[in-house]
């Protein structure tokens, strides 16, 4: 059975989601993959990872980098699986590339080469936004592009983190704006 709750924050509402065992889904309201694996029988209810969630959320919208780890529950392929775990690596104020995050994925599995595009997709479907930081992975040459919460919230949760903007921009065309 999973729970659920809303977060009202500074770039608006955030529905989480937890089963028994920790967090399953964080996502923006209106977002491009909004509640995509949430069971369609689930209960509105407060249990120990959602409030966790939510102290680790007041923590990073204080403009802090939360020195805990809430429990988290990714249900997810192998492959979704090991990129997620590198997104959780990517440090608090920083960014990687998707080309980037592709070789070490590669290096991971023991493959020559790994599609930037593959992973780019498995970072697009990150059920739990923010926490498993995929804002911080941005196209080669600092495109800011792949954001299922939208561009604008990738801009403001890297302003945020205090990352250096200068360099990073916003496509003008593309398919993953």
């Amino acid at each position: 059975m999973q729970y659920t709750n809303t977060y009202q924050s500074p770039l608006g509402e955030i529905l989480l989601a937890s089963d028994e065992t920790g967090l399953t889904g964080l996502w923006f309201a209106g977002e491009k993959y909004f509640a995509l694996n949430l069971d369609k029988e689930h209960e509105e209810k407060e249990t120990p990872a959602l409030t966790e969630a939510k102290r680790w959320l007041d923590t990073y919208f204080s403009g802090q980098e939360p020195d805990f780890m809430p429990t988290l529950h990714m249900i997810v392929s192998p492959f979704q699986l090991t990129v997620w775990e590198l997104l959780r690596q990517i440090p608090y104020g920083k960014t990687t590339t998707y080309g980037e995050l592709a070789k070490r994925v590669a290096q991971k599995r023991g493959l020559s080469r790994m599609s930037a595009q593959a992973v780019g997709g498995a970072v697009g479907h990150n059920e739990i936004s923010i926490i498993v930081p995929c804002h911080r992975v941005v196209g080669t040459g600092g495109s800011l592009t792949g954001y299922a919460g939208g561009i604008d919230k990738k801009k403001r949760l890297l302003t945020l983190e205090g990352v250096d903007m200068e360099g990073l921009f916003v496509p003008t065309k593309g398919t993953a704006l």
